[in-house]
């Protein structure tokens, strides 16, 4: 369902962004940044067709069950053009969250506290006789290799499983930057390291830097399953109106309201692929493989081993950050938006329910059908 107010259409939380295209794409001067609270425009406003935009969102309503679009919050050049009713209520999001660590890790790249290169053992003594070699970059990419105690998810064929946890390292499951294995608990390494790094704890940076300058209040880190440690994989608590707002930082490559808070090169690197199809699959099984698709801890739209893209109809540009529960943020610049959905839906009742790639592709090519200023790519 579609609530109306004046010259507004208002859904729930999906965040949407992209990358631009190198001509005729539309300008972030255009791009307006929220104050306290959220610009509210029309579609037609911002050049989008609202009644091809209703179809769009409530087709995306009747092919996801449960919590539907209660949660999802559309943004073209900084102005909500629709929302759900509950885009305000704070939820775990968890491997989102990714997202967030790894702007920790950009921040302190900008500082110069660290580099892409820098090995992870010269912070976390630990790592020192099993991941010698395993850089910032590694950790960043999901190529480090890195394997723990315990196991929670994400099993390969003989069962065995990776933690979200802080726990002691095991032996290495592949030389790094050797193959991709999406792995929680080498990003749970990764967010203790740039602990170490930062000298403070990375929620303090976040807030400090990026969250509170762009408008966050409220958010919660919970810990991870040792209990000891913030869980810098899934433990974030935030709104889907405040994941927008990260968002559009993105979608502005790391400048809000005149002011880089982080660099434009961090925000690029991040957003595109960092797993090339020369680093293969570590499991060919696995609705979680980054070969030609991974950047740092984001989705990019690149191409995979098979030629096809993650959201064939996307622009051209478009990257996302997802998370268990269908939890999913879209940035594409091509058409100054992002789209943010938020659920707890995918655990729900029996069966649950997972949100996929083509769902999603659908979705946006019908988005897609409502731009009324679309860029003509690849020319």
């Amino acid at each position: 369902m579609i609530y109306r107010y004046p010259q507004i259409v208002i859904i729930s939380a999906v965040v949407l962004l992209s990358t631009a295209c190198k001509k005729n794409e539309i300008s972030t001067q255009d791009i307006i940044f929220p104050g306290k609270n959220w610009e509210q425009s029309s579609p037609e406003s911002e050049n989008v067709d609202s009644e091809k935009l209703e179809l769009a969102v409530n087709w995306l309503e009747q092919n996801v069950p449960f919590d539907g679009v209660k949660r999802l919050i559309i943004v073209r050049n900084g102005r909500v053009i629709l929302q759900g009713p509950e885009v305000d209520q704070l939820q775990r999001v968890w491997s989102v969250t990714k997202a967030f660590t790894s702007t920790a890790h950009g921040l302190l790249d900008d500082d110069g506290k660290c580099s892409l290169d820098t090995r992870a053992k010269d912070y976390a003594v630990a790592l020192n006789d099993y991941y010698p070699d395993v850089t910032l970059r590694h950790l960043a990419n999901m190529t480090s290799g890195y394997d723990g105690v315990g196991g929670t998810y994400n099993c390969d064929p003989e069962g065995h499983c990776d933690d979200n946890s802080l726990v002691d390292p095991l032996p290495p499951l592949f030389e790094p930057g050797t193959k991709f294995l999406y792995w929680d608990e080498a990003a749970q390494q990764y967010g203790f390291v740039l602990t170490k790094i930062a000298g403070e704890p990375l929620d303090s940076l976040l807030n400090r830097r990026i969250l509170k300058p762009i408008g966050i209040q409220k958010i919660v880190w919970e810990l991870d399953y040792t209990g000891k440690a913030l869980n810098w994989v899934g433990g974030l608590e935030i709104s889907a109106s405040d994941m927008a707002r990260f968002g559009l930082l993105f979608l502005n490559r790391g400048l809000w309201d005149g002011n880089q808070l982080i660099s434009a090169k961090w925000v690029d690197a991040a957003t595109t692929v960092q797993v090339p199809l020369s680093i293969p699959d570590a499991f060919p099984i696995t609705n979680t493989k980054g070969s030609g698709t991974y950047g740092f801890h984001w989705w990019s739209n690149g191409s995979r081993s098979d030629g096809t893209k993650r959201w064939p109809d996307a622009p051209f540009g478009t990257y996302a950050r997802s998370g268990y529960n269908n939890n999913d943020l879209f940035v594409l610049p091509a058409w100054n938006m992002v789209i943010v959905r938020l659920g707890l839906d995918q655990g729900k009742r029996v069966n649950g329910f997972t949100i996929t790639d083509t769902i999603y592709n659908d979705f946006l090519k019908r988005i897609g059908l409502a731009i009324l200023d679309p860029v003509v790519e690849g020319i």
